[in-house]
């Protein structure tokens, strides 16, 4: 057995109907899949019969732990030389597989680990759609999840679409308890084991993340706190891009309160217009009118400016002005939500000392 997939699940059934049903119609057939319930109240059992004929199928039920200990656990129920892990609302187009299985004749021995890209199917929801063009788009993430433009020279896979010898995976230990960040740590810990691990540029699925903007916030706020964490159990790790969410949520905010300052000033120009008795004696009120709206203006420009480029690149890409427009929406969301976690996981562990791992919206795994 080549390839084993491994998929984590909870209270999915329909999800994992759609990955089932990608599943069989891949061109590469040398594979099983393993279909771990993670405590759900919802199973999918009645799903994974419809499938056992068409499938090298097996299915397992376990208390609930969250995504990287069910990972382990399909693990070791596993034979395959490699496993793949992916999330249960992954769709795979039929030529995944062989992708993958090309991807590795051609790096020969030269991989121990690899990722692939995600995108958005057409079927997706505009705000599925703008979700994941804020969550791959280089303006929001700087390409760090497998776009063709990178401001970090290594790949670290994702867990929605991550392959690994099992033989490295064995001795890495599997996925850490972190209960966020836990596909990162794993990420982190390939290249510190001195392993290989590449980006498999076409072995990309079809990704549907959340499914609305205050899930979303919570995943990426998740994420925030989850890079300060990982930052203190590798030290280094922390790189620039990194750091981009954080300044984008401090210049924001900045750029906000400056803006409103400003427009008080021009409001109380206003009022002081409107009160004069002698009109020769406006210039006071003129210059607080001129100056507030000016400076409100100028500090809002560079949201308006990033705002504009969002919505021209997304539009242009989904080809969807609607899309474009929830882009705005759901690009701010990601980078704002990302560095409040950043900001309050540093000030919480590397200003106030306190040394657990934190986390935010502890239900979250899966949501």
């Amino acid at each position: 057995m080549k390839y084993s997939i491994i998929v984590p699940v909870y209270n999915r059934p329909e999800e994992v109907d759609e990955l089932l049903q990608s599943l069989t119609t891949q061109t590469f057939r040398d594979m099983e899949v393993i279909i771990v319930e993670d405590g759900s109240s919802l199973p999918c059992e009645d799903v994974v019969r419809r499938y056992a004929g068409k499938l090298q199928l097996r299915y397992y039920t376990k208390e609930n732990s969250g995504p990287g200990q069910t990972r382990n656990f399909g693990a070791e129920h596993s034979q395959g030389e490699w496993l793949i892990f992916l999330d249960s609302d992954c769709v795979l187009p039929p030529g995944y597989l062989q992708a993958v299985d090309d991807e590795m004749n051609r790096c020969s021995m030269d991989v121990d680990a690899w990722g692939g890209p995600d995108r958005a199917h057409a079927s997706f929801t505009p705000v599925q759609k703008a979700i994941n063009y804020s969550m791959t788009s280089f303006l929001t993430t700087g390409g760090i999840r497998g776009g063709k433009k990178q401001m970090d020279r290594k790949f670290y896979p994702r867990s929605f679409n991550l392959g690994i010898r099992r033989s490295l995976y064995r001795q890495l230990g599997g996925f850490s308890s972190m209960r966020f960040g836990e596909d990162i740590d794993l990420s982190l810990r390939i290249y510190e084991s001195g392993a290989t691990c590449r980006l498999f540029r076409e072995a990309w699925v079809w990704h549907k993340r959340r499914t609305d903007f205050r899930k979303f916030f919570k995943q990426v706020h998740n994420s925030g706190i989850a890079r300060i964490n990982l930052m203190k159990r590798h030290p280094g790790s922390l790189k620039l891009v990194h750091l981009l969410p954080m300044i984008f949520t401090v210049g924001t905010f900045a750029c906000l309160l400056l803006a409103f300052l400003f427009l008080l000033l021009a409001l109380l120009g206003l009022v002081g217009l409107w009160g004069m008795q002698k009109p020769g004696c406006a210039n006071g009120p003129m210059l607080c009118i001129i100056a507030g709206f000016g400076g409100m203006l100028l500090f809002l420009l560079p949201l308006l400016l990033f705002s504009l480029l969002v919505f021209i690149d997304s539009a242009i890409r989904t080809r969807s002005m609607k899309i474009g427009l929830l882009s705005i929406w759901a690009s701010f969301i990601q980078l704002i939500g990302y560095g409040t976690g950043f900001l309050r996981a540093w000030w919480l562990r590397c200003v106030c000392g306190r040394n657990e791992e934190l986390q935010a919206f502890k239900k979250n795994f899966y949501e």
